[in-house]
């Protein structure tokens, strides 16, 4: 079976009752984790931006304290999981600045992780990597916005 597009989607819904949305979305929280976790962000996590990013830093956090510290394979694959669903998590909002201080707060977490990631070179990479994203998307803020952000790169 071949998904419509969105447009189809969106004219197809204008047609329903709010009863019939409703049952939509709950239908459609059942199959998927990310659904459900994208409902529970439009419809309680949305209106409080600061509190949205306040609960995925600490969720890094925790994920950063339970890393396997063995070797640096369980290392780099439980940091690629942080990150992955951080991404997640920053794609919900589809906000910049949500984007660029989670962004940042990963980097921070990453740079003072012991053992040093230096001793990694995927480590390093990712690392880089995420800082030159978050530069570019610094780029594209408002210059009060960019200022800020710029002076806290310059820890890095």
């Amino acid at each position: 079976m071949k998904a419509v597009s969105v447009v189809t989607i969106k004219k197809e819904l204008k047609h329903l009752s709010s009863d019939e949305l409703t049952a939509l979305c709950l239908r459609l929280s059942k199959f998927k984790k990310e659904n459900k976790e994208l409902l529970t962000y439009l419809l309680f996590e949305s209106d409080n931006e600061s509190g949205y990013i306040e609960r995925v830093k600490t969720y890094i956090d925790t994920e950063f304290e339970s890393i396997n510290k063995d070797s640096f394979f369980y290392i780099r694959k439980s940091v690629r999981k942080i990150l992955r669903n951080t991404k997640k998590y920053i794609r919900y909002s589809q906000i910049k600045e949500t984007e660029v201080e989670l962004l940042l707060y990963f980097c921070t977490k990453l740079k003072y992780f012991k053992p040093s990631i230096s001793k990694s070179t995927q480590l390093q990479n990712m690392y880089e990597r995420q800082l030159l994203l978050a530069k570019k998307i610094i780029s594209n803020l408002h210059e009060d916005l960019q200022y800020d952000y710029n002076l806290i790169l310059e820890d890095f």
